[in-house]
C-alpha cells in the first residue's frame, strides 16, 4: 500500500488552464490523460517521481458523471471552486480491502491515442464523498502503463507531504493500519478541521526547492 496520486478538481477556468497553472508552479509538464468513459470525467496528468502523479480532473456533460461516484465527487469539487479533491492509495490486490470494508471495486479505463488502454479497479470513492479526509484505493491491471511514465523521462519533482484536515486515527482505521504506523517517504500532517475535512495542501520537492500548493 502506497500513495499513488493526488486528485485536483478543475477550477472555474477549466481543465487545461488549471493544469497549466499547476504545471508552471511546479516546473513540470502537463500531459493529456484522456477520458474515463465509465466515470464521465477526463484528466490531465502531471507525472511525479517515485511512480506517483498529480491528476487534474474535470467532469464531462455525460450521463455517466451523474451515476458514477467518482463523477459525482469531481462535479461537487469543481462546483465548490475546484482544488484538492483527495488522495489515492495503490495496492497490488483489492480483495483484502474489499472484504475488510465490505465494498465492491469498480472497473475503470482510459484509451490512449495509439489504442492502448490503461485499466484499473478502484474502491472507496463513496468513502471520500462522505468523509473527504479518507483516500480511495486503486489497483492497476497493466501497471506498465502507469500515468507516472507519461512523459517518457524520469520526473525530477516528487510528492513529499500531505496536509489533511481530519483525524489520523480515523484514517488509520479506514486503511486497516495501526495508529502508530507512519510513512517513511511522505510526511503526513493532520490538523483539526474547521469545517469540512479533507486534503488541504500537497508539498512537492524538486530541483528548485520545496513548493506547497
Amino acid at each position: 500500500m502506497r500513495v499513488d496520486h493526488v486528485s485536483y478538481a478543475a477550477e472555474q477556468d477549466g481543465l487545461r488552464a488549471t493544469a497549466d497553472r499547476l504545471a508552471e508552479k511546479l516546473g513540470v509538464r502537463a500531459v493529456n490523460g484522456g477520458v474515463h468513459p465509465s466515470f464521465g470525467t477526463r484528466n490531465i496528468i502531471l507525472p511525479m517521481a517515485h511512480e506517483r502523479y498529480v491528476e487534474v480532473v474535470e467532469v464531462l456533460d455525460h450521463p455517466a458523471s451523474d451515476k458514477a461516484p467518482f463523477g459525482q465527487a469531481v462535479r461537487a469539487a469543481s462546483a465548490r471552486g475546484g482544488g484538492w479533491m483527495g488522495w489515492v492509495l495503490r495496492v497490488e490486490d483489492l480483495e483484502p480491502v474489499s472484504q475488510r470494508l465490505g465494498r465492491e471495486p469498480v472497473p475503470g479505463y482510459r484509451r490512449f491515442p495509439d489504442g492502448r488502454e490503461l485499466r484499473w479497479r478502484q474502491l472507496g470513492v463513496n468513502g471520500l464523498i462522505n468523509d473527504p479526509q479518507l483516500p480511495f484505493f486503486v489497483c492497476f491491471e497493466n501497471p506498465e502503463l502507469h500515468p507516472s511514465g507519461a512523459i517518457g523521462e524520469v520526473p525530477r519533482v516528487n510528492i513529499s507531504g500531505l496536509t489533511i484536515a481530519g483525524d489520523p486515527d480515523r484514517v488509520c482505521e479506514w486503511l486497516g493500519l495501526s495508529p502508530t504506523q507512519t510513512s517513511t517517504v511522505i510526511d503526513f500532517t493532520f490538523i483539526a478541521p474547521h469545517g469540512t475535512a479533507g486534503l488541504l495542501s500537497v508539498t512537492f520537492d524538486g530541483p528548485d526547492g520545496r513548493i506547497t500548493i
